[in-house]
């Protein structure tokens, strides 16, 4: 690796945020590198993520759109190009009590995707599993790399990110999940949510996925009388938990138990990691805002004066993309469609989602 060498992108993070971004951007250059502190792609929040793809049930809201658009979008994106390790067997969605069940109800004619009604609750043939490793590594295989390195400081000089004094590129795109470290900016604020999931053997045979109140997948034979399955996953809003817990993986076979019966059961792996979520829950994309020069330029945002969001002053060529929670396999490749198009191409990121929405709601509690 050159360390001489002026990248034309570098992406930290390489969880399916940044797998998916790499992907995209190698359709229009081959200077990228890839920087994760971890020793492989997809090892944190995203390794241990359950992976499944299934609908956001609820009445028509922006955010249930995007889930519903996202969920259209990288379905067939992962069918087209990474089909091996996608699982579109279907879920059932099981509700948890009555009250559930007239929720659900009251959903209905709000379904955005097909579904019919099984013997347990309501069957959707779009959902899927994927492989959650599998994909990060094929979304980043033809990407130069460095893993087991931390980025503890970047500098913008002379048109250039300057990673540690050492790794250079023009364009610096961060998809560091919970750790912000990097970007020191009031508005730009992530909820941490740890999780777990566990794979186990068993002689149960599941015909595919069902979720209740946690995601079990569909079985892959092991031998004549063994199968696996993935359990997952846990939410805990703190990440001070740093190895996989024995309640955690209790728990989740409590409650995959209570969907199915599941016979001579063997946890063979436990995995945890903690996702990122932003205080809206609505992703972060785009280009970072310069705080303290915006402020200084516009000292009314604090007073709730609208500016247009052309006008604010942005770490030139720094961009984002977090916060996609635990539907990061459904949003992350759509997503970095949007993210890659708006530097590559120019094309503006809705309102909704574009990080400015932050600043301009949390610019107001500095008065």
């Amino acid at each position: 690796m050159d360390k001489d060498m002026i990248y034309e992108y570098i992406v930290i993070g390489a969880g399916i945020s940044g797998c998916s971004v790499v992907n995209k951007l190698q359709k229009t250059s081959s200077s990228i590198l890839l920087i994760d502190k971890l020793s492989d792609v997809g090892s944190g929040a995203s390794g241990a993520a359950g992976a499944f793809l299934s609908p956001l049930l609820g009445k028509p809201n922006k955010f249930k759109d995007l889930i519903s658009e996202a969920l259209r979008y990288s379905t067939n994106f992962y069918k087209q190009n990474i089909p091996d390790f996608i699982d579109n067997c279907g879920t059932t969605r099981i509700p948890k009590n009555q009250n559930d069940i007239k929720k659900f109800e009251s959903y209905i004619p709000f379904i955005d995707f097909d579904f019919t009604k099984d013997d347990k609750g309501y069957f959707f043939p779009l959902a899927s599993v994927v492989d959650s490793y599998s994909i990060c590594k094929e979304l980043s295989k033809d990407t130069e790399k460095l893993l087991n390195y931390e980025v503890k400081n970047i500098e913008y000089k002379d048109d250039i990110w300057i990673l540690d004094n050492q790794y250079k590129t023009k364009n610096l795109i961060l998809t560091t999940g919970y750790s912000i470290t990097l970007i020191d900016e009031f508005y730009f604020n992530i909820r941490a949510v740890w999780g777990q999931r566990i794979v186990i053997e068993t002689s149960t045979c599941i015909t595919h996925n069902y979720h209740k109140e946690c995601s079990l997948s569909r079985t892959i034979q092991k031998d004549n009388n063994t199968y696996i399955s993935s359990i997952g996953a846990t939410h805990h809003r703190f990440v001070e938990v740093k190895k996989t817990n024995n309640t955690d993986t209790q728990s989740l076979l409590d409650r995959a138990n209570d969907i199915l019966q599941l016979k001579d059961v063997k946890v063979i792996k436990e995995i945890g990691g903690a996702r990122a979520s932003s205080v809206d829950y609505f992703p972060m994309v785009g280009e970072l805002i310069d705080s303290q020069k915006t402020i200084a330029e516009f000292p009314y945002l604090k007073n709730g004066t609208n500016v247009k969001s052309e006008r604010f002053t942005r770490y030139k060529n720094l961009f984002v993309l977090n916060g996609v929670g635990g539907r990061g396999f459904v949003l992350a490749p759509y997503l970095a469609k949007i993210l890659v198009e708006s530097i590559v191409d120019k094309k503006v990121i809705d309102e909704d989602i574009k990080i400015d929405r932050l600043f301009k709601r949390e610019v107001k509690r500095l008065k």
